[in-house]
């Protein structure tokens, strides 16, 4: 059975357990509570004394169900030692009485979003796999940085002239801002034919702001405190490249592997080919690195899609149904269309061929949500499966799995669009022009900030004058809707990648199903088949 489809099945059942054994289960009974902090809890129902010793809880036991006008949950939790000090902080004579590891009861109104039902055992489920996915994760990002640092230094170490690296940079550049333009042109093209934001209730929007408030707070602050365009170009530059790679600063590895590349041509050759050499030895060790990890990759995807499906509730689904249906027609006619003519057209190679070839990669992103952590297997796609020089996939898929989010700014431009439109704001073409150039550069500079796409959206929303707080009524559609502009932007970069090989001269080529199953040295197919091969220092003929 070939990967990308021991991939799929592991999301088909991430997705299966997702729906009927998550937290958020419609089978499971429903015995917990999640609360917010806003949500007051009662001596008894009805009443107006608070239980202080609730504060600092977030997940209870329900007890008894009262219903009537409003529906009343007697809920019982356990004291935890760090509220207990917090309370006892602030004066509160409830603590003192109190110990670590005592049961608490009390009442609060089952009121969505502040106080929603879930299943525990759904949780715990959850918890009890969720570890896998994350060792995936860390297993599949640990290759990344030795694997980018690697494979660019060679790559640009073997174009010999640095000369050819600025015509193909120039291009990669050109290319990746044209293809974000266009992206933001559709998906708000859509926006606002669709209107998506008209669609959405009062009700819904109430819920909506109440509930992801918090974290619609945390984004706008990390916006305020990103660094400007100019601070992050200088960035750009580490004042210590071996900081840089500890901490996976792609941005600085990127320019510090191109430096020493370009530094390596302009050396004797005998004397810098030694360093060459090894570091291409690396990188053959990353890459087959990469396929040992990736035996664990129908099992990391299954856990990470059974956490991201079993904890999203179908309301937020049907409140913003409208909204995901408009950025999921933009990210399909931007595949189509304009990666599919930059295929066609540019590249040469059929469309259909080609995406077939990215499965792996595509698969992946689409279960972990990030470029970053999938760009070993989308270059390994790349070389192995398309015929791509080494030395065009290793500077073209580092650089675009940084800077070149397609998928990322029509994102961006749906949203602000439909923000602006549940708040009654209608926006002229002026601000409409001022929603491209902001997600364009933003799209680029996002590696230097965290949390990149919601923050810079909030930066775009400040631009035109949106409350920022509209970013509320998204948040709970983030998750899977990342998903789909993951795997986007892993095909955008691809699509880079083969354009930029056909431009430079290459012959490209569709690695076959059968040609991969017959030979182990390429494809992702059975290269770890075949048994031990015991590695040995190479005997000294000169004694």
């Amino acid at each position: 059975m070939q990967l990308y489809t021991k991939i799929l099945i592991g999301m088909g059942v991430g997705v299966v357990l997702g729906i009927f054994l998550g937290p958020a289960s419609f089978i499971l009974p429903a015995s917990g509570v999640q609360r917010s902090a806003t949500a007051r809890v009662v001596a008894t129902p009805g009443g107006e004394e608070e239980v202080v010793l609730a504060r600092g809880m977030d997940e209870a036991k329900i007890i008894e169900v009262q219903e009537g006008a409003q529906v009343w949950l007697q809920i019982e939790w356990t004291l935890q030692a760090r509220a207990l000090l917090k309370l006892q902080k602030e004066g509160e004579k409830a603590a003192g009485t109190a110990r670590a590891g005592q049961k608490v009861q009390g009442w609060v109104v089952e009121s969505f979003p502040e106080v929603r039902r879930y299943s525990p055992l759904g949780e715990s489920l959850v918890n009890l796999v969720e570890w896998i996915g994350r060792l995936f994760l860390a297993l599949i990002k640990m290759v990344v940085v030795p694997l980018v640092f690697c494979s660019l230094v060679v790559g640009v170490a073997s174009l010999g002239d640095f000369r050819k690296l600025g015509r193909l940079g120039g291009r990669t550049i050109l290319y990746f801002t044209v293809t974000t333009v266009l992206a933001l042109v559709i998906g708000m093209g859509l926006a606002n034919v669709v209107k998506p934001g008209h669609m959405m209730s009062e009700e819904d929007r109430t819920v909506l702001l109440a509930s992801y408030s918090g974290a619609a707070e945390d984004t706008v602050k990390d916006a305020a405190e990103a660094p400007s365009v100019v601070d992050q170009i200088i960035s750009i530059v580490p004042e210590n490249p071996l900081a840089a790679l500890a901490k996976g600063e792609m941005l600085q590895i990127i320019f510090f592997a191109v430096m020493l590349g370009i530094a390596l041509t302009l050396m004797p050759s005998r004397r810098s080919q030694l360093v060459v050499d090894l570091l291409d030895r690396l990188n053959d060790a990353m890459v087959m690195l990469v396929h040992v990890v990736m035996k664990l990759a129908p099992y990391g995807v299954a856990a990470l899609l059974f956490k991201v499906v079993g904890t999203t509730g179908t309301s937020v689904l049907l409140a913003l149904g409208a909204y995901g249906a408009v950025v999921l027609a933009g990210l399909a006619i931007h595949l189509t269309v304009v990666y599919g003519l930059v295929v066609r057209l540019g590249a040469r190679l059929p469309f259909g061929g080609f995406m077939r070839a990215l499965r792996p990669a595509q698969l992946l992103g689409f279960s972990t949500s990030s470029s970053s952590a999938t760009l070993p297997v989308t270059k390994e796609c790349c070389e192995e499966n398309l015929s791509v020089s080494r030395e065009v996939s290793s500077f073209v898929l580092p650089l675009g799995a940084t800077v070149n989010m397609d998928g990322t700014a029509l994102y961006q431009g749906v949203a602000a669009l439909f923000i602006a439109q549940i708040y009654g704001m209608d926006l002229g073409v002026g601000e409409q022009v001022t929603i491209v150039v902001s997600a364009t550069l933003a799209s680029v500079g996002a590696a230097g900030v965290p949390g990149a796409g919601m923050v810079t959206l909030a930066m775009v929303l400040t631009q035109i004058g949106v409350p920022t707080e509209g970013l509320a009524l998204i948040l709970g559609l983030d998750r899977l809707l990342d998903m789909f502009r993951s795997s986007l932007n892993i095909t955008g970069d691809a699509t880079a990648t083969v354009f930029m090989a056909r431009l430079e001269g290459e012959a490209l080529t569709i690695l076959s199903p059968e040609k991969d199953a017959m030979d182990p040295e390429h494809g992702f197919e059975h290269r770890l088949d075949g048994g031990e091969h015991p590695v040995k220092p190479e005997e000294d003929s000169s004694c």
